[in-house]
């Protein structure tokens, strides 16, 4: 990469609907059907909103009354009444528009809530390999920003345009009734004006796209250079003021957007308000050329509701590009729901797991790449140890992954005391397998609340019980706020081997039978890492362990060591016999052996430590 230039983030995929009109369709009825539950609310509002339309069509008829009858005969109780029918019809309308709208925002947000959950719940079924292929800010941004952008469609524009559907019929029906000539010249230009809006949305739905797009990216910029991780990397880089640079660039392209998308079609539709806004005068022009005798109080009278139909009638030509966005973020929800669960549990339990786990002839790749195992088959048998060592990248960590169903096998079985894994239902597979993998996790939260995470009803005791085992109760006892500390953001309070332990200590809090250690103790120091090691082998007794280590001097005492190369099983035996075999086991000890190296030259000395 040329210096001085920042990676670029991948693109966010633009905000646009399917091209198949089928899958259209099928998405529109899903949207439908999201409704489905809440169908005796949303009764209740659509009979408030054409209720409210009706009684808003009644106040023309009041007015021309009062312009042709009560105020020419000098009938003031007549006048009395129809001002005081006016009023009341007002307070009326007032009233179900503040039940209505509690209502309409009641479903939306609990079809908001539905909506969520169910992304949520999906994407905590899919595999670990959807994850490690996707951003991390993709994610967020289709549980924020998608899900969020659909909110205002959701809890109003949807009730808005059933009332300005239902205000528009109303007034359109009294204005027949009223007079029909009036009415039709009012409503010649509405065929010019759907065809000006169209052209409006097309245009902005395409300035949309792009600005979904650039928000997509600042999402994923924010995420991942104002992480701990990011900052760190920044700094320590000496490219903060890159990554300043890039957020401003990025963040001027979304402001040109927004000015874009506000801008485009502004001239027709400043053409369509000016038309609505010279409409009534037109009408007093026609009424007076050309209709023959129309009544004082008819003319005011339609006015009044030539004026109560434009505001909805605006509201609906410009609402298709809202419309048009919010199911583009429709579908790009429902293409996560339905991105297909490559992992499906069974039903089997384990009554007492004694933890044999077998390997029987297991293939995996990740997708089209070459194959990361090929036909490994061994036994751990229950309470015993079992180490896999080889070269970084020879597949021991996807091995170990595989015991815990992180990922499925290509082709074979794992099988744990002889059930499939595949046929183990969720919570079974959890209570059986506990795993500590190289790269330790911490909310941000207390030292207690990460470790009951493990167990929700584990006691303090139980708690503190554990923190012993791991050999880091002493450290937190000794912090001001103990286990009510917090950890800080992934854990950045504390040093990598103190966040190594602290995971152990949660592992060993769920007590499972078997345990798959990735590195358990790579990031301590000498003193600790034995402490550590103890503290596993007191945990390891009548439990099946398999541990993946680099270090090889971890694993010297292991009841059997499998020994991986390029995917593929190579030895298997004890230090001891492997050691007399001679083979690739033996290569690696003396490596190991001779990886502490010291180099002299300018003052400076390198140390390389157990990496094979």
């Amino acid at each position: 990469m040329p210096r001085g230039r920042i990676p670029t983030f991948a693109q966010a995929e633009p905000v646009e609907r399917p091209a198949d009109p089928a899958v259209r369709r099928a998405n529109l009825r899903r949207i439908v059907w999201l409704f489905r539950a809440y169908r005796a609310r949303l009764g209740a509002v659509l009979a408030l909103i054409v209720l409210s339309s009706a009684l808003g069509a009644i106040p023309a008829f009041l007015i021309r009354d009062i312009f042709d009858h009560a105020l020419p005969e000098g009938d003031l109780l007549q006048l009395d009444i129809l001002v005081a029918a006016m009023v009341g019809i007002a307070v009326v309308t007032g009233a179900l528009g503040v039940v209505q709208t509690l209502l309409s925002n009641q479903v939306g947000q609990r079809v908001m809530h539905d909506l969520r959950t169910a992304v949520y719940r999906h994407l905590q079924r899919l595999s670990l390999a959807f994850f490690t292929r996707t951003r991390t800010g993709e994610v967020q941004s289709r549980l924020a920003n998608d899900i969020g952008g659909v909110q205002e469609v959701v809890t109003s524009t949807a009730t808005s345009i059933t009332s300005n559907v239902t205000t528009v019929i109303a007034t359109v029906v009294a204005m027949f009734i009223l007079d029909w000539r009036l009415t039709l010249f009012s409503l010649a230009l509405l065929p010019l004006f759907v065809w000006m809006t169209r052209r409006v949305g097309a245009a902005r739905r395409k300035v949309a796209a792009v600005r979904q797009e650039s928000m997509a990216d600042i999402s994923s910029l924010v995420q991942e250079s104002l992480s701990v991780s990011g900052i760190l990397l920044g700094k320590t880089m000496g490219r903060t003021t890159e990554l300043a640079e890039r957020f401003e660039g990025e963040s001027g392209r979304l402001a040109d957007l927004e000015v874009r998308s506000r801008m485009t079609g502004r001239w027709m539709m400043s053409s369509i308000q000016m038309s609505f806004a010279v409409m009534p005068a037109l009408v007093y022009l026609f009424a007076g050329h050309f209709a023959g005798a129309i009544s004082l109080g008819t003319l005011v009278a339609f006015t009044t509701l030539q004026s109560r139909l434009f505001f909805p009638i605006g509201s609906l030509l410009g609402v298709s590009l809202d419309v048009q966005t919010s199911l583009a973020l429709f579908d790009r929800v429902f293409e996560y729901l339905d991105m297909p669960v490559d992992i499906e549990y069974g039903k089997r339990t384990l009554e007492r797991p004694r933890g044999r786990v077998a390997f029987d002839d297991v293939c995996f790749r990740y997708e089209d790449a070459a194959w990361t195992l090929k036909d490994v088959s061994f036994v751990v048998e229950p309470g015993t140890t079992t180490a896999l060592v080889g070269e970084t990248g020879s597949g021991k960590t996807t091995a170990g992954y595989l015991v815990a169903r992180l990922y499925d096998v290509t082709r074979g079985r794992v099988a744990i005391d002889g059930v499939d894994v595949r046929d183990l239902s969720a919570d079974a597979l959890a209570a059986a397998v506990g795993v500590v993998s190289q790269e330790t996790y911490l909310f941000h939260a207390t030292v207690r609340e990460n470790l009951r995470f493990a167990k929700p009803d584990a006691t303090d005791s139980d708690i503190e019980d554990a923190a012993r085992a791991a050999q880091i109760h002493d450290l937190i006892a000794s912090l001001p706020d103990g286990y009510e500390t917090v950890v800080g953001e992934r854990g950045y309070r504390f040093s990598g081997g103190e966040k190594q332990r602290m995971a152990i200590a949660r592992t060993v809090l769920r007590n499972p039978p078997i345990l798959v250690l990735d590195e358990a103790t790579s990031a301590l120091d000498t003193r600790t890492e034995r402490l550590v090691q103890d503290a596993l082998e007191r945990l390891s007794e009548g439990r099946t362990t398999i541990a993946i280590a680099h270090r090889l001097s971890t694993v010297r005492d292991a009841d059997q060591i499998v020994v991986l190369d390029h995917g593929r099983v190579v030895e298997v035996g004890t230090h001891e016999e492997l050691l007399a075999a001679g083979g690739h086991y033996a290569s690696l000890v003396a490596r190991d052996t001779e990886d502490v190296v010291v180099a002299g030259g300018d003052g400076a000395a390198t140390l390389a430590l157990d990496e094979p």
